[in-house]
């Protein structure tokens, strides 16, 4: 859908509603584990590419048993693989959420800043006849202080 003006509101229930689902999904998924920038590093990645060496691995793991050690737990093997590719499913759904609240949330914040410029240059002209504006304007200005404060950068970067 092409981005329109947004129109929408969030009610506390329905706030509540949503932050509860957050908890269930969490709760679904007490294994989930953080895991340092070091320990990302280290570990092995299974990518797209990979899985076709995964599933073959698994194949001939569960085919042959008898090659394998004692130790080698095949069907723990079997659990992993089942719960990376049932995670790997989940994470393409969860990865699109953030993204539509982002651009939701950009867009929202583009049309309330747009609408706010609008008030300003209303205030601002009026603020010139409008006993008790002139305060209110000075506020709003305080936006741009910062922006125009800077020195300009010459084309030699400095």
């Amino acid at each position: 859908m092409a981005y329109q003006n947004i129109t929408g509101s969030l009610t506390p229930a329905d706030i509540q509603e949503i932050k509860a689902a957050f908890a269930t999904i969490e709760a679904k998924l007490p294994f989930l584990v953080t895991l340092s920038v070091e320990e990302r590093r280290k570990l092995f990645k299974m990518g797209d590419k990979s899985l076709a060496f995964v599933n073959t691995s698994l194949t001939a793991a569960q085919s042959n048993r008898e090659i394998l050690p004692a130790s080698f737990d095949v069907d723990e093997f079997v659990r992993d693989y089942q719960l990376a590719a049932t995670l790997s499913e989940l994470l393409i759904g969860l990865r699109q959420l953030p993204e539509q609240v982002d651009d939701t949330l950009m867009a929202v914040g583009s049309e309330t800043m747009s609408s706010s410029l609008t008030v300003y240059d209303y205030v601002k002209t009026a603020a010139k006849k409008t006993p008790g504006l002139k305060t209110i304007a000075e506020q709003l200005g305080e936006r741009f202080k910062a922006i125009k404060s800077k020195p300009a950068k010459t084309a030699s970067g400095s």
